[in-house]
């Protein structure tokens, strides 16, 4: 069996140290590794980084997570991967890591992906050039996803995101917001990977249990969703 720790949207500031860290202790005799979903700031200042890394020290198992919109809003990324990298977190952003748990393979491909809606009511490339460039972006961080998770040789695949690739997990957000909380080129990539299951968070009035077309298990983790410090999923 492998156990999976997850959660999302943490938002953590300069004042949260230990909101999440007393948590942790002794969340090995739980889980094989914990995945954060982004949104791991408020804003993505240094300072609020430096807290959640110090929080991080205490997690006895592998922490691999992707950043949500709210980590580029200061626009340090690279010096908040720095920090929390230093901290022993595995950052991925269109990359991927494979671990050993109980003598099986699991890879986790991991980005934190982008709006542009779903079926019926999504935006498209055509028009101004800044409508083409936010819904190329969106296809092509989802075809780059597909082909990191087809390169997994792995017993499991695991997909770590932040914005949603269904809307299954969005119902209770307003439909008008859809378009900024995910998009279906996600979950085309994690069905033509073949993936195992699926983790986001982004979607605070979401709910948790959602599926992609394709039948793949999507769990949405962020916080206000799970109401818990975070969920002990399993894949057997």
């Amino acid at each position: 069996m492998i156990r999976i720790a997850a959660t999302g949207d943490i938002h953590y500031d300069k004042n949260s140290l230990n909101r999440l860290g007393q948590h942790l202790i002794g969340i090995d005799e739980k889980a094989d590794f914990l995945l954060l979903a982004g949104d791991l700031t408020q804003t993505g200042h240094p300072e609020e980084m430096r807290t959640l890394a110090e929080d991080l020290k205490k997690c006895p198992i592998p922490i691999i997570a992707v950043l949500g919109n709210h980590d580029y809003h200061f626009n340090e990324v690279k010096l908040a991967i720095n920090i929390l990298s230093d901290s022993g977190v595995i950052i991925l952003e269109g990359t991927s890591i494979t671990i050993n748990v109980n003598q099986k393979k699991v890879g986790i491909a991991g980005l934190k992906g982008f709006g542009g809606g779903f079926v019926g009511a999504c935006g498209s490339e055509f028009g101004e050039e800044e409508m083409k460039a936010f819904i190329r972006h969106s296809k092509q961080e989802a075809r780059h996803l597909e082909k990191v998770i087809k390169e997994l040789n792995t017993d499991y695949k695991v997909v770590l995101l932040h914005y949603s690739p269904i809307e299954g997990t969005l119902t209770g957000e307003k439909k008008e917001i859809y378009p900024f909380l995910g998009n279906y080129f996600l979950a085309e990539a994690v069905d033509y990977g073949k993936a195992s299951i699926c983790f986001h968070g982004h979607a605070h009035s979401g709910i948790e249990r959602g599926e992609t077309p394709g039948g793949i298990a999507v769990r949405n983790v962020a916080q206000p969703v799970i109401r818990h410090a975070f969920n002990i999923y399993t894949l057997d």
